[in-house]
């Protein structure tokens, strides 16, 4: 079965290269609120999730001869979606500081359990909400966008090293507010 909703999303494709409007429309309701997510996650503004999901469709739209299936199409528009995302945030002079490492191989050493993450889900998704932006930014890409560490290194143009001790530093944050709210109850 999902090898045939694949060559019907395969077929959509073809039609609209070739410019039947119904095909555009068929493609944009079905990715854009997943699209719209991905964005969010990234610039945590629904205005500029908006925007940013528009061009990336019409950019989508306009290159679609640069499509060539090595991936689904999902996967081609939503890195798009990230990229586009992460251009806006570089406009606005996001900076990337250079994390120190050190003390990095206690914090990797497993001290946060990953089973720890069996939290409700609303309020796990507040607790990524409260981190600081480049937190917020990389634990989103891996953990929800699962791009790889090299890949979001390549992405914003910071070392792999840097991705990876962020990555912890906010899975670790992630776990303290949960436990902080869970003390508090």
């Amino acid at each position: 079965m999902d090898h045939t909703i694949e060559i019907a999303r395969d077929e959509q494709v073809e039609l609209c290269r070739k410019g039947d409007t119904s095909a555009y429309f068929a493609i944009y309701e079905r990715y854009a609120k997943p699209m719209l997510n991905s964005s969010m996650r990234i610039v945590n503004n629904i205005a500029d999730a908006e925007d940013m999901v528009q061009e990336a469709f019409i950019d989508a739209f306009n290159n679609l001869e640069s499509f060539t299936y090595k991936s689904s199409f999902e996967a081609w528009l939503r890195r798009i979606v990230i990229n586009k995302s992460i251009s806006l945030l570089r406009k606005r002079k996001i900076t990337w500081a250079v994390v120190d490492l050190s003390g990095t191989a206690a914090e990797e050493s497993g001290e946060t359990n990953e089973e720890q993450f069996e939290f409700d889900v609303q309020r796990i998704r507040t607790a990524i909400r409260t981190l600081p932006e480049n937190y917020r930014i990389i634990f989103n890409l891996f953990v929800i966008d699962e791009l790889k560490q090299d890949e979001i290194a390549a992405l914003l143009n910071i070392s792999h090293n840097n991705v990876r001790t962020i990555y912890h530093r906010a899975k670790k944050k992630v776990l303290d507010i949960l436990k902080s709210d869970d003390n508090e109850q």
